[in-house]
């Protein structure tokens, strides 16, 4: 009906920034999603989730069955700009992004129809949605297939900025030759105390001793100002980067897919 609505008066709409921005289009409508259930299915390993729902509160249910499935790192982020934007997440290295967790999604067209879409139904659209943001319509349902997961082994190593060169070549190398389980992510970072440090966040989403092996490379590598790693809950890892996200603060993100990273420097 609002979609209808906006069609008749050629007016644009948008989904609310919820998820990893701010933009909204010049002479647009926001349609507020709040709408926030979710109904995991342990049996088929799969969860039906309305568009308004965070990350942790997804994870909190998912979870609460030993499941779970790519998506973000930052459980104040929304789900549906989140995986319709592709989605990355501390699982991509082993399932894929958020949008290749996506088995179905209920969307309500630009004409006002509501439609299913999967790899089975409507699949051109199926395929668009996944990474093509909310230019097809307004989502107000997604289905996601989740993996097991239980305990993890998580953390940050930091270091400081004056050896951001070597730990930038470091991060390339061993993200290299690392198992799927892990999943990594560097950046410079201004710490609450005002400091600078370059670090390396990660998670390994597989057996904890066999995450100790993985980790030890990191772990010994140059002259760290902290060490954050310990097992944890999954729940905890998609809260552990909350702070650099705080409500108020302004960041603009830009990012690209590369093959690989033997052209990069630091």
């Amino acid at each position: 009906m609002v979609v209808a609505f906006f069609r008749a008066r050629h007016l644009h709409e948008a989904e609310p920034a919820r998820s990893v921005g701010t933009p909204i289009p010049d002479d647009g409508h926001s349609v507020h999603l709040s709408i926030s259930c979710i109904r995991v299915d342990p049996a088929h390993r799969t969860a039906r989730a309305d568009p308004g729902l965070l990350l942790a509160e997804f994870d909190r249910e998912t979870q609460a069955f030993g499941l779970a499935t790519t998506m973000g790192t930052f459980s104040i982020t929304g789900i549906a700009g989140l995986t319709l934007g592709g989605g990355l997440g501390w699982l991509m290295s082993k399932h894929g992004l958020a949008c290749d967790n996506l088995v179905s999604i209920d969307l309500v067209t630009a004409d006002g129809g509501l439609v299913t879409a999967s790899a089975r139904e409507n699949d051109d659209l199926f395929w668009g949605v996944r990474g093509g943001s909310g230019n097809f319509g307004v989502v107000t349902s997604f289905e996601y297939q989740l993996h097991p997961l239980g305990p993890v082994l998580a953390g940050l190593v930091a270091y400081p900025i004056s050896q951001a060169p070597q730990v930038l070549r470091f991060f390339r190398e061993y993200g290299a030759s690392c198992p799927d389980e892990l999943g990594l992510m560097a950046a410079m970072l201004t710490l609450p105390d005002g400091n600078t440090v370059v670090g390396i966040a990660g998670c390994y989403s597989g057996d904890l001793d066999a995450g100790e092996a993985a980790l030890r490379p990191l772990r010994s590598f140059g002259s760290p100002v902290a060490d954050l790693f310990r097992p944890m809950p999954y729940t905890e890892v998609q809260k552990m980067l909350d702070w650099w996200a705080a409500p108020q603060q302004q960041h603009y993100w830009n990012s690209s897919f590369m093959r690989e990273m033997d052209g990069c420097r630091a």
